[in-house]
């Protein structure tokens, strides 16, 4: 046999013996002899898998430790799911020989022991699964770690963050990855039900802060965790890998199909693009976004964004041993403290270019330049692997765990990066291997040397770019390319023949739900009540999907149910309790961003289907012409931008996606689910639809109340009833209910039955005469929700975002992780109900408008940190009046929903240059807007101002918060933010944002300035406004005036400009301090 240039040395003990434990092993890139065979080749890696993989597995459970020697019985699932793939990997290349010795089946099964192992620890945990899908939290997760050889729990919650979704996401996608290559891992039906419900966990990670891969949460280390890129863009990798997958491979059935909700899919990669190329708000970038953006996920599909993001890791990360996980990583390196779990404050500034470097990454960064057919990046890193190479006692590579800076060069170290040497982390001779790192090795190598080829590890093809992806997946998975010039698919539903007859007058066909029978049209809550069977296991008390509604994606199919062909109209089309449906200009507008979602996200073969649910109640008065209008944009085939394909639901079908919905065929001794389909309205025969006059908004007079709250809260009980029982308007009905909601009661019996249904039904007739502020204020009192509350404020926070919620000029809950609704529903009944009852739902309605243009149109939020409903609710009655120029305003919560979502567009529009200044800086500061770069200059600021910044009150040291962050971070951001908001007018925020800027550009141009004392930012503004106001008095003759009107209407740039005046106060503060002296300082003599 050939000898190979890893192969074991066979050299004396004492020889092996004599060398540094640390030898770096010379011969492994020396090329090896023209005559060697592929035996040769695969047999040196067998070794290798043998001695440094395989010998360390568990003979029960079949996981690998985390630590190779000593008593340690910890085993992690990600190191266990990596070695499970080198042994997996090497098994493939075996398959290309006929006779190999029984060694394809010892690896393949070495791997499945693996896998199964993990299953079963899994499975013990069964019911914390069944607890985080109904509520996702740090404490009812799956375990990350378990015993090595008994599978049992050793860490609990408090001593250690399991909450790393990430490892579940890489479980689900080796698993389809391996049984897609032929391996057989999953055995039956219990087991599959439990893989469903897995699914059904990692659909929720983009609202879901975790651990991360690193298993500390934030950067800082203190406990708390994040959203990070790395976790959601697995779980989309795993999702897309896993939907419609067959686990029983090609003996698998119907039953034994994984089902996934494109509409979450759909979330988690609009997540994964708003977060890259950052990791996480601390984490500006991170290794651990290499194996999410390439091998083994391959997550992104835009090219552009991978570039970004594989820039920014390679140009922060690389160094010469390895790439460093992410800077001020304290982990293991010479000055953190091994008996803290914790970081202390500011502690991680001490770890500012010693990070430990980490060569693992060399062999992702080989990996990722094969699978992309760059010979030159492989080559570059194979070069840079060579050097940080070592070899066990017996001749066999190792890959060390880390190399980090002693002690002793510390210093030398922070002096002059890269100067000093680095150490391995023990691993190789004394037993200690990084059995991640040696498995990935396998992995490396055996692509590098052509062993394998990267269809043969990725054969469900996640590397091929996704234009060029075909249908992968092994049955009924319809995932595919994205149609550039998508046509939709429309089938126009009338509520009743009357109606259909009806409408037959203006050209318009429809169908009734009987004249498409046999289909069944569902609303989508019976399709979430049919999933609700989906992973439904008594034995492991699994109840099913949680509820959840099916979004626009999962309407747009057909479903085959129980033997019936079923189609859902969308969730906009529900009638709902809340009165934003009651406005039919924003049902219109709802169906084209419906279309419009459809058409950017739709990524499956066959055409969306999207029904238009017609009701009687649509077009009467004046919503029929909005109604007919958009019913003749379908017929003519385009509608929003979007082309449609209106036509009879029965010809539709042909071309539509078809989903089997087989887990509902149940035995016969089970009782079967009841479902209610979409009845025809019945009607007396030969009635005709009557339009009713057309009604407008109602009268602001007929809005008007005649009694105040103030006069009537003190009456007694008797007195307010006789008043309700004769006032008729319904505005003063509103507030004469509200009293006696709160002094007796919802249950206190009034003349139309209690006082909660007695606001029921003054809610009802304010929505019929478009009473819009009763609707509001009888709204509240009843504290109605409106749906989709939750995923708007979801779709907000992952654009990189916080939101307030709370009325303006009091106080404010900042959000910055995802809610419940319950949560959420109390914050706004408790913050905003105690100025106005009315603005509780109008922070709802607005939460909907944002969340929805936030994900399309996000650059009109652009420079918008923190998202403060009240203050936009004030920026947009500020615009009120503005148009109102000399007559009252119109009252904001008069108008209807269309009217208000409007006013938000507006206002979100950058500012008209014919506008006056005090207007410009009214509405930018209500927005919270800041200029570009506005927090990294706020950054330079603090680096020259060792006494820190305060306005308001508030005070932004500069330490720890320097030592704690670092520039381009989000959370150094959300302080500077935090320090902004304690300012209570808008007007004056955007002058000290200006103030702000001015600060930095004067020290960036003066480097040889800086603040001696505390930056007080309120004290430059009044000296700027006093100086300000003597040129006023001066030029214009006229007294000083302690107004700021004049002041805030000034433009900022020209003559006599607010930044003049700004810029004139900082220099006189900046030069009372001491100028530092410069060797190359023109002013110095000698």
């Amino acid at each position: 046999m050939a000898s190979s240039p890893d192969a074991v040395v066979s050299s004396p003990p004492a020889f092996l013996r004599s060398g540094s434990v640390y030898e770096p092993l010379k011969s492994i890139n020396l090329p090896r002899p023209d005559n060697e065979t592929l035996w040769d080749k695969l047999d040196h890696y067998y070794r290798i898998v043998k001695s440094t993989l395989l010998l360390y597995q568990s003979p029960t459970t079949g996981l690998f430790p985390t630590k190779t020697c000593g008593d340690d019985q910890k085993a992690k699932i990600h190191d266990s799911l990596y070695c499970a793939a080198g042994a997996w990997a090497l098994a493939l290349a075996y398959r290309r020989i006929d006779d190999d010795k029984g060694r394809t089946h010892e690896l393949e099964h070495s791997a499945i022991k693996c896998m199964r192992g993990i299953l079963y620890c899994y499975m013990r945990q069964a019911d914390k699964v069944q607890q985080f899908k109904q509520d996702p939290r740090p404490t009812t997760c799956l375990h990350s770690v378990f015993n090595v050889h008994t599978g049992d729990e050793i860490l609990s919650y408090e001593e250690y963050g399991h909450l790393q979704i990430n490892a579940v996401s890489l479980y689900l996608l080796y698993l389809v990855e391996m049984i897609s290559s032929g391996l057989q891992i999953i055995y039956n039906t219990d087991e599959v039900s439990f893989i469903q419900n897995l699914v059904f966990c990692v659909e929720r990670v983009y609202r879901v802060p975790d651990f991360g891969v690193w298993e500390r949460g934030s950067k800082y280390n203190n406990g708390s965790t994040e959203l990070h890129s790395s976790s959601v863009g697995l779980a989309k990798a795993a999702l897309e890998a896993i939907n419609g997958f067959n686990l029983f491979g090609n003996q698998g059935c119907s039953w034994s199909v994984i089902f996934v909700d494109l509409d979450a899919h759909n979330r988690n990669r609009q997540t994964l693009c708003s977060l890259l190329p950052r990791e996480s708000r601390s984490h500006n970038t991170d290794a651990a976004l290499l194996p999410c953006i390439s091998y083994p996920a391959f997550a992104l599909d835009d090219e552009v964004l991978f570039s970004q993001t594989l820039d920014k890791v390679v140009r922060k990360l690389k160094g010469k041993y390895g790439f460093k996980r992410f800077l001020r990583d304290g982990y293991r390196t010479s000055l953190e403290d091994p008996k803290r779990r914790y970081y202390r404050p500011a502690e991680i500034k001490l770890f500012d270019g010693i990070e430990c470097e980490f060569p693992i990454f060399f062999l992702y960064m080989m990996i990722d330049g094969v699978f992309r057919g760059n010979p030159k990046q492989v080559k570059e890193y194979q070069d840079l692997l060579t050097p940080v190479l070592h070899q066990t006692t017996e001749g066999y590579p190792v890959i060390p765990k880390y190399y980090f800076v002693p002690a002793d060069f510390v210093e030398y170290e922070k002096r002059n990066p890269g100067s000093q040497k680095r150490f391995p982390s023990n691993c190789g001779r004394d037993g200690k291997l990084f059995l991640w790192g040696q498995a990935l090795y396998v992995i490396a190598k055996l692509l590098a040397d052509e062993l394998i080829s990267p269809k043969d590890i990725d054969p469900v093809q996640r590397y091929v770019p996704l234009q060029n992806q075909r249908n992968v997946s092994m049955r009924f998975s319809n995932q595919g390319p994205l149609e550039n010039d998508l046509v939709v698919y429309v089938a126009l539903i009338a509520e009743s023949q009357r109606l259909q007859v009806f409408l037959n007058t203006y050209g318009i066909q429809t169908q009734t739900p009987q004249q498409v029978e046999p289909i069944q049209i569902w609303a989508q809550q019976e399709l979430v009540k049919a999933y609700f069977h989906l992973g439904i296991n008594e034995k492991l008390g699994l109840c099913g999907r949680p509820d959840r509604p099916i979004g626009c994606l999962g309407t747009s199919k057909i479903y085959r149910i129980l033997g019936k062909t079923v189609v859902c109209y969308p969730i906009i089309f529900d009638l709902s309790d809340f009165y934003m449906s009651q406005d039919v200009l924003l049902l219109i507008d709802d169906i084209k961003n419906a279309l419009q979602f459809i058409k950017q996200y739709w990524k499956m073969h066959g055409h969306p289907l999207f029904l238009v649910l017609i009701r009687e109640d649509n077009i009467r008065g004046s919503r029929f012409n909005p109604i007919l209008d958009m019913l003749a944009a379908f017929k003519n085939g385009v509608v929003g931008g979007v082309k449609v394909h209106v036509d009879r639901l029965q010809t539709l079908i042909s071309g539509a996606v078809v989903e089997q919905l087989d887990f509902l065929r149940i035995s016969d001794t089970e009782e079967l689910p009841e479902f209610k389909s979409f009845e025809e309205l019945e009607v007396p025969k030969h009635s005709k639809v009557k339009r009713q006059s057309s009604t407008s908004n109602a009268p602001e007079e007929e809005q008007q109340p005649d009694v105040t709250i103030t006069e009537w809260k003190n009456k007694p009980t008797h007195e307010i009833l006789q008043k309700l029982n004769d006032c008729s308007c319904l505005a003063s009905q509103a507030i004469l209910l509200g009293v006696l909601l709160k002094r007796e009661g919802p249950n206190f019996i009034t003349k139309e039955g209690t006082v909660s249904d007695h606001i029921e039904r003054v809610y009802r007739r304010a929505g019929s005469k478009k009473c819009w502020s009763v609707v509001r204020h009888t709204a509240s009192l009843l504290s109605k929700l409106v749906d989709s509350l939750a995923p708007s404020i979801t779709n907000v926070l992952v654009q990189g975002k916080q939101v307030t919620l709370g009325a303006f000029g009091h106080e404010e809950e900042v959000i910055s992780n995802p809610l419940s609704p319950r949560v959420i529903k109390n914050i706004i009944y408790y913050k905003c109900n105690t100025h106005d009852e009315r603005e509780a739902v109008i922070q709802q309605e607005l939460v909907i408008h944002i969340g929805w243009i936030i994900s399309n149109n996000p650059e009109l939020f652009r420079g918008m940190l923190k998202i403060r409903i009240g203050w936009i609710i004030h920026a947009m009655k500020y615009e009120l009046q503005i148009r109102g120029g000399n007559k009252p305003a119109r009252d904001l919560y008069q108008l209807s929903p269309t009217e208000v979502k409007q006013l938000l567009l507006d206002i979100l529009q950058p500012q008209r240059n014919g506008r006056c200044w005090l207007n410009r800086r009214q509405i930018d500061g209500s927005l919270n807007r800041t200029p570009p770069e506005f927090y990294d200059r706020v950054w330079q600021i603090l680096e020259r101002t060792p006494n820190g910044i305060i306005v308001a009150g508030r005070h932004l040291p500069q330490q720890p918060t320097l030592s704690d962050m670092t520039m381009y971070e989000m959370n150094f951001s959300f302080l500077v933010e935090d320090m902004l908001g304690n300012i209570d007018q808008p007007k004056y925020r955007q002058i000290v944002v200006e103030l702000l800027m001015v600060v930095s550009i004067v020290l960036e141009r003066n480097p040889e300035l800086e603040f001696q004392d505390k930056v007080d930012l309120d004290k430059l503004v009044k000296e700027a406004f006093h100086e300000f106001q003597k040129d006023e008095s001066r030029l214009k003759e006229v007294e000083k005036q302690d107004d700021m009107t004049s002041f805030y209407n000034t433009p900022p740039l020209g003559k006599r400009g607010t930044c003049s005046y700004l810029t004139k106060v900082v220099m006189n503060s900046l030069l009372e301090g001491e100028v530092k002296p410069s060797n190359d300082d023109p002013c110095l003599v000698s």
